[in-house]
């Protein structure tokens, strides 16, 4: 069976990269830093590769040519959360720097794009009662980072 590994290029210091998402993810690591070696279209830059895991998932960075591809949210990193405290640690560390969106989304200070989503608001947007799902969605597109509190309490009809 092939293992898929996100790999994502980045226009700054991938090493910087790394140690920034690993900090803020409980079992992660770094696995592997690969070097230029005078080689390639980065020959000052030293780092080429960083292989790292957040979380035990295996990510790749690549230090690419700045301006060349960016970021945007047709792709994003998911990171579902069993409490509110969790969420709203997660936002806070990915935040800083970056910005805020819509329904649970925001950007990093590096421009890559997170879900940030709690697992009691899935379950609330899978609820066989439909008009209780509705009304958590509609809950949840108002919000940038989601209150699980408010969902729940608009979900119910409150």
């Amino acid at each position: 069976m092939p293992k898929i590994t996100p790999f994502l290029w980045f226009d700054t210091d991938v090493e910087e990269v790394a140690k920034f998402y690993t900090s803020i993810f409980k079992n992660s690591k770094i696995d592997k830093v690969t070097l230029y070696e005078d080689a390639g279209p980065n020959r000052n830059e030293k780092v080429q590769v960083v292989e790292f895991e957040l979380d035990g998932e295996p990510l790749i960075a690549l230090n690419g040519r700045p301006q060349q591809f960016q970021f945007n949210e047709s792709v994003s990193l998911s990171v579902e959360c069993k409490s509110q405290a969790e969420l709203d640690e997660y936002w806070s560390k990915l935040t800083a720097g970056g910005e805020e969106g819509p329904c649970g989304w925001l950007k990093d200070k590096y421009g890559l794009s997170w879900q940030v989503t709690p697992t009691a608001l899935i379950e609330m947007l899978n609820d066989p009662d439909k008009a209780k799902a509705k009304r958590a969605m509609g809950a949840m597109m108002k919000m940038k980072k989601v209150d699980i509190a408010e969902v729940e309490r608009v979900a119910e009809g409150k």
